[in-house]
């Protein structure tokens, strides 16, 4: 059976049980449609969280990054990480006891403010459709290449599916829904891992297979044949960065940050009964998080590894011979159709001269990182089951945050600037009806994203780190922890603090490059102080404080009964 028959029957499968999921857990007011009725148990929570934390980034992109960035695309690793970690022992259960459904809702009560709630609201909607942009890339991806599709198709089916069990369950629908797809995501990653590290180096452990000696006979630890590789081909040694050290700290703590401020992970915690459980269910997802994390290094590794073996043929001399296109494997032709790998023979000699920077020879290859992942099991020659297990895994781990994203948007729309701003006087069934067509509406506008994205789905959701911790952060964080903070402080940092750091990405990834006609003028070179787009939310959060804490020294300080309520929070 192909790969194809394989993809439908485990897509189909995964599917039913969303939709089936869904039927079962629909949202019957409001309380369950924002926030699952807060009983969810802590543990099925942590499985919900792990599943909407790692989107379509995590599953598909992060593994991609890392193949072809190297030792730098190690900042996705610290700062996605460390920022779940900041989040689950800094925030959530703070945040859980102030007892509101969203963030604008806390904004807009801790800072006293209709407008403070409205700006959070535009930053909530901002952001998340950002993060969900990359998400429907990812299912566009899946669908092209496994189901033969176009990706535009591949988009509007994923669509559908969101639009069913998010409009239909909301947050209740969403949370059990999400505990299927982390069953089902977290097994399509290891079972490719587990056998691709056994192929490889013997080692049924990826984690361990990762620092181990390749089983060909040569001797050599994994890491040293793939530096050997990859210098031979005119690229960087792969344990070798080049990103400079200040855009390094500054991506890094802009994913910690963001994460720690990322609208649709915070709201998770209040579907539990109180904040204790919230610290227990942010364990509970740690645990779930890191067994995906620690192994995406290992078939980042595996990939690239596996990749240029496909496209050279290392003699018994160690020299490398380019393959001949004609020579290649299915798989690279399959991909060759969703246009996502690309030849181009330059000299025309019919061989695939895959080069780097270093090399006097052109490159005639063009690869999208976001493949890497799924086809990783192709590559590697793993039985057709294994594919099409990967496809539902990838399609399971971009849902399930664009469905915690959508409800971000739908809630903040429905909840906090029709209830809280323009209608106070909206009955439940009536609120209920209205996050339900925000929900619709915001499904139809990420679709549009998602057929033309604004890059690769990691870089997107960096995009959206770094506008989170450029608006939320400094806003959450001083609402927790000052209580001297006030609504004019907290309003201006977030509007100077997102304006910085949204405009910051759109003259350096769409103005300034079409302006470059030299095509040896490098846009790197005229970064602030060589802060990349990725990783400037840093400095707009570090503008948001500075500005919040001016204007702050300038206003008139909160009410007594907000200063007793910041002061409350924090009671254990």
């Amino acid at each position: 059976m192909n790969v194809q028959f394989w993809t439908f029957i485990m897509v189909g499968i995964s599917f039913a049980i969303y939709i089936g999921v869904a039927i079962w857990t629909r949202a019957r007011s409001t309380g369950d449609f924002y926030v699952a009725g807060s009983n969810v148990n802590p543990v099925v929570n942590g499985l919900a969280t792990a599943a909407d934390w790692m989107s379509a980034a995590s599953f598909i992109s992060m593994a991609g990054l890392i193949s072809f960035m190297g030792r730098d695309g190690s900042v996705y690793l610290l700062g996605w990480t460390g920022g779940y970690v900041l989040l689950a022992l800094l925030l959530a259960p703070y945040l859980r006891k102030f007892g509101k459904y969203t963030v604008p809702d806390f904004v807009g009560d801790r800072y006293y403010s209709q407008v403070a709630r409205i700006v959070a609201v535009v930053c909530a909607v901002f952001v998340s459709f950002t993060y969900v942009s990359g998400q429907m890339r990812g299912v566009g991806i899946v669908f092209s290449r496994f189901l033969n599709v176009d990706i535009t198709i591949g988009v509007l089916i994923g669509m559908g599916i969101v639009f069913f069990y998010a409009v239909l369950g909301g947050m209740k629908g969403i949370t059990y829904t999400q505990v299927a797809q982390y069953c089902v995501l977290i097994f399509a990653f290891m079972v490719p891992a587990i056998f691709i590290s056994i192929l490889i180096t013997d080692n049924p452990i990826p984690q361990m297979g990762l620092g181990a000696k390749v089983n060909d006979g040569s001797g050599m630890y994994l890491l040293d044949r793939l530096n050997g590789l990859n210098e031979a081909l005119g690229f960087d040694k792969y344990t070798d960065g080049s990103k400079s050290k200040i855009d390094v700290i500054c991506l890094t703590a802009a994913l910690m940050l963001g994460t720690a401020g990322l609208p649709h992970v915070i709201i998770r915690f209040y579907t539990v009964r109180k904040a204790s459980e919230a610290r227990i269910s942010a364990g509970w997802a740690l645990l779930f998080i890191a067994l995906l994390y620690t192994t995406a290094p290992a078939v980042a590794i595996f990939a690239r590894t596996n990749l240029l073996k496909t496209v050279t043929t290392e003699q018994e001399n160690g020299q490398l011979v380019d393959v001949k296109y004609d020579e290649v494997p299915d798989w690279f032709k399959n991909w060759e159709k969703t246009d996502l790998i690309k030849f181009t023979d330059l000299n025309n000699d019919g061989a695939i001269q895959y080069r780097g920077k270093h090399s006097d020879i052109e490159n005639e290859l063009e690869i999208d990182r976001d493949i890497m992942v799924l086809a990783n099991p192709e590559i590697a020659k793993l039985p057709n089951w294994i594919v099409g297990l990967v496809a539902a895994g990838g399609l399971a781990a971009a849902l399930s945050t664009a469905a915690g994203l959508l409800l971000v948007i739908s809630t903040a729309i429905a909840h906090d600037l029709l209830k809280g701003c323009v209608m106070p006087s909206l009955s439940e069934k009536q609120e209920l009806f209205a996050a339900r067509v925000a929900s619709g509406i915001a499904v139809c506008i990420a679709g549009y994203f998602g057929i033309d994205p604004p890059g690769f789905v990691g870089e997107v959701v960096a995009f959206a780190f770094g506008l989170a911790a450029s608006s939320f952060f400094p806003a959450i964080v001083l609402g927790i922890f000052s209580k001297r903070m006030n609504k004019a402080g907290a309003v201006s940092g977030m509007i100077v603090g997102i304006t910085f750091t949204a405009a910051y990405i759109i003259f350096f990834k769409y103005i300034l490059p079409e302006f470059i006609i030299d095509d040896s003028m490098k846009i790197s070179e005229y970064w602030l102080f060589g802060i990349s787009p990725e990783g400037i939310g840093t400095v707009g959060m570090v503008i948001n404080f500075i500005t919040a804490f001016i204007v702050c020294r300038f206003t008139a300080p909160p009410p007594d009964e907000v200063q007793a309520l910041v002061e409350n929070i924090r009671v254990p």
